[in-house]
């Protein structure tokens, strides 16, 4: 079969769909956030237009229709990021925080767990979002680090038939929920056993946010993602059923790389829409502006190349994210080579395309008269959470490159 690149008409109509939406409710988001000085409270006012992307379908977006949800794919789920992130790039990142915080549940729950837990947050998704509590407080988690004495410090004691669980996380995406007082859902990674490496004791348990014990102590502002909420939380004998474990300890490397996976290969949607954002922005100056020049800055002709090259990065990093996508849905998770790779080369392009095109406004996109600065400040986050390029991505291809067996073109020709 010959591949082909162009899209159904159901996807033309996401799509078209996605960028109403973003057109007509996102575009509100940043002048309602900009006086606002905490940054809890920056997210908490973004609630009702993440309750209007729950209503137009894209939480259950997130699930397949055997548990109630839309079933939508991930490339289907990328060409509609794209959209929704050159807009803005707050609410859309509460929505991928949802779904990371759920994808434990997805990829290694049972069918009693996911009915169960996919159905709670599809009971009010508008007002009900997940978390996924991964980063330790020393802005890692190490989690694969063998030495037992190092990586996850996040402990969960077996007792009759609770998991007790005592430790602390920064950068719980989500994890306050909208009152301030912890999400619905909270994926929380830790280890069964101090004394065993992660192969034996990693283990992630999911803890209901209203649980005893579970405290949000404070919030860290970003440069960026103003309104992307990143709580301090501390688990203090936080008490769950035995049954809240996701398959057994040590599992937890496998659940955590299937949920980053996923996550990755988005993030490279993320990054294409801010690229187009700051695309659009350059383009429309040049055409517009003569810089006290006699002729519109686009006739010069090294804006014109720079445009170009622009261009080009923002197209390689579209479809990079679609083939990364399209790897997933079609190997079920197993190859996720690409989404790895779409991650670090969009997220370190995204910069380098805001900056130029700030190098082609000039001193004004470092100001309030473009949203530039505003998208490089954006930019910045892409290559560093979500598991750091140079800390976590660029480590996982380095394993696989080392793994015996290992086939270049596998990835490449959909294997």
């Amino acid at each position: 079969m010959a591949i082909d690149f162009s899209l159904s008409d159901e996807q033309k109509a996401l799509q078209a769909g996605a960028r109403q939406f973003a057109a007509t409710v996102l575009s509100q988001v940043k002048a309602t956030i900009a006086p606002i000085a905490k940054p809890e409270d920056r997210f908490f006012a973004t609630q009702p237009f993440y309750a209007q992307m729950a209503a137009a379908g894209f939480v259950h977006a997130l699930f397949p229709k055997a548990y109630g949800g839309g079933g939508m794919s991930t490339v289907d789920f990328a060409l509609a990021s794209e959209e929704l992130s050159a807009v803005d790039i707050n609410v859309p990142t509460t929505l991928l925080g949802t779904g990371l915080g759920m994808e434990p549940i997805l990829g290694f729950g049972t069918e009693e767990q996911k009915a169960r837990w996919i159905g709670e947050i599809l009971e009010a998704p508008g007002d009900r979002i997940a978390a996924l509590a991964f980063t330790e407080v020393t802005g890692g988690a190490n989690y694969d680090c063998p030495d037992p004495n190092a990586g996850v410090q996040t402990f969960a004691r077996l007792d009759g038939d609770e998991w007790v669980i005592n430790g602390q996380k920064h950068y719980t995406t989500n994890g306050c929920g909208w009152d301030g007082k912890g999400a619905h859902l909270l994926s929380v990674v830790c280890r069964t056993d101090p004394t065993l490496p992660p192969s034996e004791s990693l283990a992630v348990i999911v803890v209901p946010g209203a649980t005893p014990g579970v405290e949000v102590v404070g919030y860290l502002d970003t440069a960026g993602h103003r309104a992307v909420v990143s709580p301090r939380i501390h688990f203090t004998n936080v008490r769950v059923p035995v049954g809240n474990i996701l398959g057994k300890p040590g599992d937890g490397a496998a659940i955590c790389q299937h949920a980053f996976s996923w996550t990755a290969a988005l993030i490279g949607a993320a990054c294409t829409g801010v690229m187009r954002a700051a695309f659009d922005v350059a383009l429309n100056f040049a055409k517009t502006d003569k810089r006290s020049g006699n002729v519109p800055v686009i006739e010069h002709q090294n804006a014109g190349y720079m445009l170009a090259d622009l261009k080009m990065r923002i197209e390689a990093a579209r479809y990079l994210t679609w083939k990364a996508c399209h790897q997933l849905d079609v190997t079920d998770r197993r190859s996720d080579e690409l989404a790895i790779m779409t991650k670090i080369y969009a997220s370190e392009l995204c910069v380098q395309v805001v900056y130029d095109a700030m190098r082609l406004v000039g001193v004004d996109s470092y100001t309030e008269l473009t949203p530039l600065a505003g998208l490089m400040q954006d930019a910045l986050c892409f290559p560093l959470y979500d598991g750091g390029n140079m800390g976590v991505r660029r480590r996982q291809l380095h394993r696989k490159f080392k793994a015996a067996g290992y086939d270049p073109m596998a990835s490449a020709e959909g294997r």
